[in-house]
């Protein structure tokens, strides 16, 4: 009953003149995390948005001078994969000498608009450049002045986290405290997204036990002690890569890949001998249950266990009709080990590669095989054609991975030195360009910067692929910024996950 009050509403909003009316009432949809109910209805309004602002010679900023408006609308067109030009909607922000105006410092609600637009920038985008750099700084003068509560809240969380690099769950748990305070908030969307969060919340409460009861059914901890315990940050992973409740199988399945992931990553850079870790990739590349008998007894049943999740797998494929699908996963795995496997090699060697020799391969090893799990457990909309192309390792696939692959390095560059880890981005850059490791680390951070808009660009019509495929290589970088913002959350559960963890799994939002 509330949803069709809320979608009736909707309708009618979509249906007025007013633009900015009906592009706040979509983007809170979005940040209360209930779209998902409305996509349809959501994709129509924002073409029609889209074909308004975009009609030809239309001067977008004499109909609309309003900074706050016209940056939402320029950032959920985005967002929904519209190719709109920044020059058009931002380009009278500056003055006659290409300087962003001094009336604009005053517009917090503005410049915060603004801001969240600029991470969906793409290379070429100066102006959006240079507005981060810009609303950046003044935002952050802003909260030192008396600003209101909500929009102070707002603020403050927007420079800690921009909105379009957040993982979804995240943000909405954030927003809803927020939009609640707001005076002009609607109280029936307000307590269907309440609803809508805690029903949600207690279907992953028991995909986690389901989970956890698998975890403690192959007792890793006792065959494979070496391994971190941390079946709780890889279903915190899955759920960041989807949260929809019709995702429950391969959210569940990518849940145990990356589990065995962090394991086989652990096996080969922590304790397997030279020896056994070549037996180990060949009875990959082999994917035959006889190669198991080769195998050292813990790497059995590591092997065993690895096996039994992609049977799973293939019996859900089967009864979906979707049986194609894998060969795409067991490729990616060959692939991901086949890389593990060659830099043990260069390690055992003491060969030290080049920075564009190193990244490719590290790439491979980072993100590469989770994009394409999880594709392939996407029903129908993962296409026999669409995994062709992701195996190809396209352009937003490859900047996820070298975005998870260098926040990875930069964050646990000193804790993988003294456990003898291969070399890292980090070190590969210091002696490359004879420079310290901050230095090193502020150019990396730089190209996870360049790699952000390869995805931005990666994410616009005309796409080969949907854009409901195309986010899950966008939401494992959402959850690669997470995981490593401040340090290796992965290895040393921080605050970041904590917080992931509590207020998306435990804790519920208050209804009353």
């Amino acid at each position: 009953m509330i949803r069709r009050t809320v979608k009736e509403t909707l309708v009618e909003e979509g249906a007025a003149e007013d633009l900015s009316s009906v592009a706040m009432k979509v983007i809170n949809l979005q940040r209360l995390g209930v779209s998902y109910h409305f996509e349809d209805e959501i994709c129509e309004i924002l073409q029609q948005i889209f074909d308004k602002d975009n009609v030809p010679h239309d001067d977008l900023h004499q109909n609309n001078s309003d900074l706050y408006a016209v940056a939402l609308r320029f950032r959920l067109l985005r967002q929904q994969g519209h190719n709109v030009s920044c020059d058009k909607y931002f380009s009278n922000l500056k003055d006659n000498d290409g300087i962003f105006k001094e009336s604009l410092i005053s517009d917090t609600k503005g410049l915060l608009s603004l801001y969240e637009a600029t991470h969906l920038r793409i290379k070429g985008d100066d102006i959006l450049d240079q507005a981060l750099t810009f609303t950046t700084t003044h935002l952050k003068s802003a909260t030192r002045r008396d600003l209101s509560s909500p929009l102070l809240k707002q603020v403050t969380h927007a420079l800690y986290q921009p909105l379009w690099k957040g993982i979804p769950r995240m943000e909405v748990r954030h927003y809803l405290s927020i939009y609640q305070e707001d005076d002009s908030h609607n109280e029936t969307l307000l307590c269907f997204a309440k609803l809508d969060f805690n029903l949600l919340q207690q279907l992953y409460q028991k995909e986690l036990f389901e989970i956890t009861r698998w975890w403690k059914d192959v007792d890793f901890m006792k065959h494979l002690s070496f391994a971190r315990d941390r079946v709780v940050e890889c279903y915190l992973s899955a759920l960041g890569v989807y949260f929809e409740p019709k995702y429950y199988f391969p959210r569940r399945t990518l849940s145990k890949f990356i589990y065995m992931v962090a394991v086989i990553d652990d096996m080969y850079d922590a304790h397997g001998t030279f020896e056994e870790l070549e037996l180990f990739n060949e009875a990959i590349q082999r994917w035959d249950i006889s190669a198991k008998n080769q195998l050292p007894n813990y790497m059995k049943v590591c092997y065993q266990t690895l096996l039994d999740v992609y049977t799973e797998l293939e019996e859900y494929l089967a009864r979906e009709g979707n049986l194609y699908g894998i060969y795409y996963a067991r490729e990616s795995m060959k692939r991901h080990v086949g890389g593990y496997m060659k830099e043990t090699r260069w390690f055992h060697s003491a060969y030290t590669p080049k920075l564009d020799e190193y990244m490719p391969l590290a790439a491979l090893t980072s993100l590469y095989s989770l994009a394409i799990v999880a594709v392939v457990g996407m029903g129908n909309a993962a296409t026999k054609d669409s995994l062709d192309w992701l195996l190809t390792d396209p352009p937003i696939v490859n900047a996820s991975s070298v975005i998870g692959r260098l926040l990875n390095d930069v964050m646990s560059y000193q804790f993988e030195q003294k456990r003898g880890h291969n070399a890292s981005s980090v070190e590969l850059y210091v002696k490359e360009y004879g420079v310290t490791e901050e230095v090193a680390k502020l150019a990396l951070t730089k190209q996870v910067d360049d790699a952000w808009k390869v995805i931005n660009k990666a994410w616009l019509h005309p796409t080969r692929i949907p854009l409901p495929l195309l986010m899950r290589p966008l939401n494992l970088a959402r959850v690669m910024e997470i995981l490593y913002k401040f340090e290796d959350a992965f290895t040393n559960a921080g605050v970041e996950l904590k917080n992931f963890a509590t207020e998306v799994l435990i804790e519920s939002v208050p209804i009353a």
